[in-house]
């Protein structure tokens, strides 16, 4: 049985340490030593892979963390394929109670993972980023008393186009970023370096359901807006007020389910032959639209 601190410890001497490390701020460098290098195929198997944070393993080392550990930071749930007792039914039932992805692998697959240790038929993931809830983010916009303003990305795939647009985010004020458990990347290290310490001062929920967070919102008074090439020409958008916006995935865009909770929908008119843009660009210009009309320039009258 292994436990989270030694696995990670293994992980480290591993990896060894990077020349450059002291130059890196202590997010980066959370995430690098918390990782496990996986070959390429895998790291692109899923969204939110076992590469994404650290592991425990073992049944004891496993049940414990079920029974008192911080559901918040679970990725995914590993269970052997043909696995039965009380481990695998408190597995199951920690997956269902809590929402999260619960999947029967291979013992092959297990193996790997932990590199030939005992495993025991289950292993989790963990983010070493802490997530917040939505609620959270509703009051860090009231305790500044601003109008909420929130990013929700539905379905990116793209970590690099994370970290830029919370980048971007820290930038015009964004006061929290929702992001889906499923289908989706979550905070990896690569999100936090490109991301360039915004991590440290923009929230992050991810929540099971998008639609039911959406009508949460709404609930809480927060206008939603998306983005679709038949929207409106987003120079004429009016985008004051407690507003959330939607962006969708590189490929697809938002989805169907999504799409109908949306008030409204904007569009970035182009002229080239390229009819669109990067997710983390398009993000940036209609944020900004929305940063020049909550924080209007004031011009300074010459006085004598």
């Amino acid at each position: 049985m292994a436990t989270r601190k030694q696995f990670s410890d293994h992980n480290r001497n591993r990896q060894g340490k990077r020349q450059n490390e002291r130059q890196r701020s202590d997010r980066e460098r959370k995430f690098e030593r918390s990782s496990t290098r996986r070959p390429q195929s895998d790291r692109q198997e899923d969204a939110t892979t076992e590469s994404d944070g650290e592991f425990i393993y073992g049944k004891h080392a496993a049940i414990e963390f079920m029974t008192s550990g911080d559901v918040k930071t679970v990725n995914k749930i590993f269970l052997q394929q043909g696995l039965r007792g009380d481990l695998a039914n408190t597995a199951q039932k920690f997956a269902r109670d809590n929402h999260l992805v619960l999947q029967e692998v291979p013992k092959a697959k297990l193996d790997d993972l932990t590199d030939e240790a005992n495993h025991q038929g289950i292993l989790l993931t963990l983010s070493p980023y802490q997530y917040v809830e939505v609620a959270d983010i509703l009051a860090n916009a009231q305790a500044l008393e601003q109008d909420p303003l929130i990013l929700i990305l539905d379905n990116l795939n793209d970590p690099h186009n994370l970290g830029s647009i919370l980048r971007t985010a820290d930038a015009v004020g964004v006061h929290g970023v929702i992001i889906p458990k499923r289908r989706a990347v979550g905070v990896t290290g690569v999100v936090a370096k490109t991301a360039a310490g915004a991590l440290e001062h923009v929230a992050v929920a991810r929540v099971t359901n998008l639609a039911d967070t959406i009508d949460q919102l709404k609930a809480a008074g927060v206008w939603i807006f998306g983005t679709a090439m038949a929207g409106e020409d987003y120079r004429s958008w009016n985008s004051t007020g407690p507003m959330a916006l939607v962006i969708g995935n590189e490929g697809k865009g938002i989805s169907t389910l999504v799409a109908k909770k949306v008030d409204g929908m904007v569009t970035i008119p182009m002229i080239g032959h390229v009819q669109s843009l990067n997710a983390s660009v398009a993000t940036s210009i209609l944020l900004y639209h929305v940063f020049d009309q909550r924080h209007p320039q004031i011009k300074k009258i010459a006085t004598e």
